[in-house]
């Protein structure tokens, strides 16, 4: 089985950043299958353009652009890349890191789809960094990314603890259907839940309250249509669920840091 070091993926790999404890790269798979690997240290895969589909001993998933994978260290996957083209960002953690600020790694799953918008913002956040790169990105990186690992670490809904089955149909439902005009009461009839149970224990899961969360998916769904050069601005408001430009933009430079026009110029470059 084919044992990849720090820094190795398959594929061609444009970019390389190197801090202390942290490896990024920046990857276009070219390979149309990959069997099966393990890694030597624990990484997170970012798929921001194209797609795959990977597999361990338990799951297999299907990775469209926006997904965000967590690979545990040393377990064995594989893939393969339908799309022909697909790029991938990686962030590599040694242990040296984890263990300077007591973060164990071991509680995650082997091969984790993350889900939590927070999460993937996070990530973006820490991708556009790379496209900046200046004296403070590393410090900036790894911030972002201790916020990351700690949102994993309390957020019940990507965790393996007990939990109603309601909070998985919500998030389901919320991610299918945030283009539409929700509202707590669409949301409680959907789940057989009584509003004002759900208004109380949405952020209990959640973490943020229904509205927060549901920004936070649009704007994520934002992020991945900003790379196609041939929806325009207002196009990409309405697809993300947004009611007009103007409520997009206050959004996304909330919780972006920047305005969406000067983020695709950032990424794009």
């Amino acid at each position: 089985m084919k044992y990849l070091k720090t820094g190795q993926f398959f594929g061609e790999t444009d970019k390389t950043f190197l801090l202390e404890g942290i490896t990024l790269t920046d990857t276009a798979y070219t390979v149309e299958k990959v069997d099966w690997h393990y890694h030597e240290n624990p990484y997170f895969t970012f798929i921001i353009a194209g797609g795959i589909i990977e597999g361990n001993k338990k799951n297999t998933y299907n990775c469209p652009a926006g997904t965000l994978l967590f690979h545990n260290w040393q377990e064995p996957h594989y893939n393969s890349n339908p799309e022909k083209f697909t790029r991938g960002f990686q962030l590599e953690i040694k242990k040296d890191w984890c263990d300077s600020f007591d973060i164990d790694l071991d509680n995650l799953s082997a091969e984790l789809n993350i889900s939590n918008p927070q999460v993937k913002i996070l990530f973006h956040n820490i991708y556009k960094e790379t496209k900046i790169f200046d004296k403070v990105s590393s410090f900036a990186i790894e911030g972002l990314l201790l916020q990351a690992i700690q949102e994993l670490g309390e957020t019940p809904i990507s965790s393996k603890s007990k939990k109603p089955d309601w909070v998985k149909k919500a998030d389901e439902f919320l991610r299918e259907n945030s283009s539409e005009d929700l509202t707590l009461k669409i949301l409680s009839k959907e789940l057989n839940l009584h509003p004002v149970y759900l208004s109380r224990s949405f952020a209990k899961f959640f973490r943020y309250n229904f509205g927060e969360y549901v920004r936070k998916i649009k704007v994520e769904k934002s992020l991945i249509l900003l790379r196609n050069k041939k929806l325009s601005l207002t196009e990409i408001s309405f697809a993300s669920g947004f009611a007009d430009q103007s409520h997009f933009n206050r959004c996304f430079r909330e919780f972006i840091g920047t305005s969406p026009k000067d983020y695709r110029k950032l990424i794009l470059q």
